[in-house]
């Protein structure tokens, strides 16, 4: 645990050691605007949306410093932000957070799943293949068998 300052020199908060001072300014400020009880749905939704927007470090910065702050509803936030994230590149773990390790292991199976899907639409694109032979080729075709007899009349 850190000893951090409270409002008071005499009386120190202890905080987790996995708790950064910019994560911790966005967890207040997130408890700032949410503590508010006048706040409509859609004003609480368009403060979230900025989670969606942040890049994927801080975002772990602040789903961490959540986590260890057991605020249920913004580590819920975070994970389903970091979640949505399209790049899928693997996020650097410099505190050893178990939830970044496995957000890597997801973000890889996502990245292989990507890939082989991608492989299977080249593939399927290579076998679709149109028939170049013409309509007189495929109804001759159609009216013979292997051995050359015809196996049906075309009546005019």
């Amino acid at each position: 645990m850190n000893a951090g300052v409270g409002a008071s020199n005499n009386d120190p908060i202890d905080l987790p050691w996995r708790v950064t001072p910019s994560g911790l300014s966005m967890v207040l400020e997130y408890c700032r605007f949410h503590v508010v009880p006048d706040r409509t749905y859609k004003d609480k939704q368009s403060f979230d949306d900025r989670y969606y927007q942040m890049d994927p470090k801080k975002i772990c910065e602040v789903s961490s410093a959540a986590n260890s702050l057991q605020l249920k509803s913004l580590v819920d936030l975070t994970s389903h932000a970091l979640t949505k994230e399209e790049k899928l590149e693997p996020i650097r773990n410099t505190m050893d957070d178990p939830r970044i390790r496995l957000l890597n292991i997801l973000y890889a199976r996502k990245r292989k799943e990507l890939k082989e899907r991608e492989s299977s639409k080249s593939v399927e694109m290579e076998e679709e293949h149109s028939d170049q032979r013409s309509v007189d080729d495929l109804l001759s075709f159609i009216k013979r068998d292997n051995h050359g007899f015809t196996l049906f009349q075309f009546y005019s």
